[in-house]
């Protein structure tokens, strides 16, 4: 059952704000999170690769992130809110990109049901505003440990919109290195390449079967 979606883009170059149709009725409601031709419309590509699905439950107050891929390979992610509430943020930290170092946020409730797109290289964090907050990904590549780094949430020139309070935050995510101390050790991934891997990856999944 197809529906119509609104899209968005947001501040980061590449990153979209889609805001699917909600049905209610006596029994609850429906709605489709994820639409292949509203993201086709929205991004160019015919298709998103999934190549793995990941879920997180987080209380109140818990921040996740900053988290991105090293690129190659690369990953870009849809994200939705299945249960509860969060503020979901993108940061642009892709060397060159004409917006780097800027964020932007996506309100995910059980009101509006937005979902966000967010393409390679960027990085991604949430902050859970309610108990029990159920996030779920689906990833265009599969999770490699080594491949996997953070930048802190608490870097004075982010200035990210966080919840009042002392964050709660995993030992890895406590001691990431900022922004630039990233620039510095060469950690982020470079705009050109990520643009590179963004276009070839999603629309060739029309002829390479992914796992």
């Amino acid at each position: 059952m197809g529906a119509p979606v609104k899209a968005r883009e947001l501040a980061v170059e590449g990153a979209i704000e889609f805001t699917p149709r909600v049905f209610p009725d006596d029994r609850g409601l429906f709605l489709s999170p994820f639409q292949e031709e509203a993201f086709a419309e929205a991004h160019g590509a015919p298709l998103f690769r999934v190549a793995q699905t990941n879920h997180s439950v987080s209380r109140r107050g818990v921040v996740r992130g900053i988290h991105f891929t090293v690129t190659p390979p690369g990953c870009a992610k849809y994200v939705y809110c299945a249960r509860g509430s969060a503020l979901d943020i993108v940061v642009d930290i892709r060397v060159g990109s004409p917006t780097f170092g800027v964020w932007d946020s996506v309100l995910m409730d059980q009101r509006d049901h937005r979902t966000s797109y967010f393409p390679v290289g960027v990085g991604h964090a949430f902050v859970a505003l309610e108990d029990d907050t159920v996030m779920s990904y689906m990833l265009s590549g599969s999770y490699v440990a080594e491949h996997e780094l953070a930048l802190s949430v608490l870097d004075p020139a982010l200035a990210l919109p966080l919840t009042d309070g002392v964050p709660v935050l995993s030992d890895r995510d406590r001691a990431a290195p900022t922004l630039a101390e990233a620039r510095e050790r060469g950690l982020l991934p470079d705009y050109a390449r990520c643009r590179e891997i963004e276009r070839g990856r999603l629309p060739e999944a029309t002829v390479v079967a992914d796992a």
